[in-house]
């Protein structure tokens, strides 16, 4: 008798998840027999989604290529068109939720290119590969259980259900669990469509999540400001808050001129240390970051919302003659930093918090600009200072 198939194999065993693991576990959280058996007799096992997330790989590139990407020439006239392609919708948006449809346009260019590229995965099976064999699994099956609740309560079915390997889903990407709790019906007909070709309840979804994360209408996500040449740059990041006054009395400037516009409590970024622009943040850039927790990914929603409302580039430029470091480098600094007394709290290769502030610690005690950027000649420092 020949082996079974390893698919075939691994079908069965999903199989047996779904019905004695997942099943009764389903149950105790309110999922109906009929709902489940409807989702799951479809859901398959899918070895692709295993992989994506085996291989994601941390992509790392510089703010100002990233920028350059998010706040596209295309993206930024797509942008456009499509504010002018839904007006009404996107008026009739901002006075129910007070966000301005620049910013709800710009999260939706960026998440999937004004609903060009949704994802083509069945929600159910992804979620279900995941949550039976995937990293963070528990997590996982939290958001497959609120896809059966968002199916059971008859906004979809398991056959539109579609989104990314990750569940990610419509317009907006919402997770399941972020439509349970911010999805909105804007049409009227009882069901909070965000996967629709019409994209109303997904674009009032988008700007009810924000609201309902505290955005202030009329006020910014932050601007670009100039800093004096004596800037303390250890004053920089989202750790430290000033009031306006305090950031204008340091010398802090509105980039094309001008005393800085109170709007509260501020922040000052500087995503490519000295050399690069700098930026006043402000309590909505802190709101888009509950979209997504990159700095990046909030820089970018501001600057295209910025840019297709009208609104100039940059007035500073990058330092794109310092190449960013790799994944591998960033871990060599880590390393090294650490074995001179600067604790960088773990190797992990990546620009966090941590690393930053080790940086400026070793930045300030070698005369060096204690910006914590990341930089080849940082590293070559390092490196000599060791050898």
């Amino acid at each position: 008798m020949n082996a079974a198939h390893p698919l075939e194999s691994a079908d069965k065993e999903f199989r047996t998840w779904v019905e004695h693991s997942l099943r009764p576990r389903a149950t105790g959280r309110m999922i109906s027999a009929d709902t489940f058996e409807d989702a799951m007799a479809q859901a398959r096992f899918f070895p692709d989604v295993l992989e994506r997330q085996k291989n994601q790989k941390e992509f790392v590139l510089p703010i100002w290529d990233y920028l350059d990407i998010a706040a596209s020439e295309e993206r930024i006239r797509n942008g456009r068109q499509a504010l002018r392609g839904h007006r009404a919708r996107f008026i009739e948006i901002e006075k129910l939720y007070g966000v301005e449809p620049e910013v709800v346009a710009a999260i939706w260019g960026l998440e999937t290119g004004y609903g060009a590229n949704r994802g083509a995965h069945s929600v159910v099976s992804a979620l279900a590969t995941l949550a039976w064999r995937g990293r963070r699994a528990s997590f996982f099956e939290d958001e497959l259980i609120a896809a059966l609740r968002i199916l059971q309560s008859g906004h979809v079915t398991v056959e539109n259900m579609i989104g990314s390997w990750a569940g990610a889903m419509g317009h907006g990407q919402f997770m399941p669990s972020s439509f349970l709790d911010f999805a909105v019906d804007l049409d009227g007909d009882r069901k909070a469509d965000i996967w629709s070709d019409a994209p109303d309840d997904a674009i009032a979804s988008i700007a009810n999540y924000l609201k309902k994360h505290g955005w202030r209408s009329g006020q910014p996500w932050g601007y670009e400001v100039s800093l004096p040449p004596d800037f303390d740059f250890g004053k920089t990041g989202l750790d430290q808050v000033q009031s306006t006054q305090d950031w204008h009395d340091l010398g802090v400037r509105v980039a094309s001129g001008g005393r800085l516009p109170d709007y509260g409590p501020a922040s000052v970024l500087v995503p490519a240390g000295a050399q690069g622009a700098a930026f006043i943040v402000l309590r909505n850039f802190h709101v888009i970051l509950r979209y997504n927790r990159s700095e990046f990914y909030a820089l970018g929603i501001g600057h295209l919302s910025d840019r297709i409302a009208g609104d100039r580039g940059f007035v500073a430029n990058w330092p794109t003659n310092d190449p960013l470091l790799s994944r591998d480098e960033v871990s060599e600094v880590q390393v090294r930093l650490s074995q001179l007394g600067f604790d960088t709290q773990g190797v992990d290769g990546l620009r966090g918090p941590n690393t930053t502030r080790a940086l400026r610690a070793f930045q300030a005690e070698n005369g060096l600009t204690a910006d914590g950027f990341l930089t080849h000649s940082v590293l070559q420092r390092l490196r000599d200072q060791q050898a």
